[in-house]
């Protein structure tokens, strides 16, 4: 069993392309030995994204703080605190915020996918 806190995990830039203002935090994943998910931590600075994409696998996302919009394929669709978002396998999305605070997400995949 592992027990942790957000501000114990490294917070690490994330330098790949189509991504601005993004900072990652991994506090459930490979290295913990987690059977099948990995629970990540992204940080989007204001007017900060994520890459426009799409993946094998789903997402399952919450919205700790902050807002912006997110992209459903093209169409942007406002997201907030308390919000949760399923990505299904090859939707393309993109986070986005268009806030004047830090966006801060748990995004919780298949442990592969990390």
């Amino acid at each position: 069993m592992k027990i942790t806190r957000l501000d114990a995990c490294d917070s690490v830039p994330i330098t790949m392309e189509g991504v601005m203002g993004a900072v990652k935090q991994v506090p459930i994943g490979q290295t913990d030995d987690s059977p099948n998910f990995s629970v990540r931590v992204f940080t989007l600075k204001p007017g900060g994204h994520t890459p426009h994409h799409n993946h094998d696998s789903e997402h399952v996302n919450y919205i700790i703080e902050g807002s912006g919009e997110l992209l459903d394929g093209d169409k942007p669709r406002q997201i907030k605190k308390g919000d949760f978002i399923l990505v299904k396998p090859q939707e393309r999305h993109q986070y986005r915020n268009t806030g004047d605070t830090p966006l801060v997400f748990i995004c919780a995949v298949p442990k592969e996918y990390e």
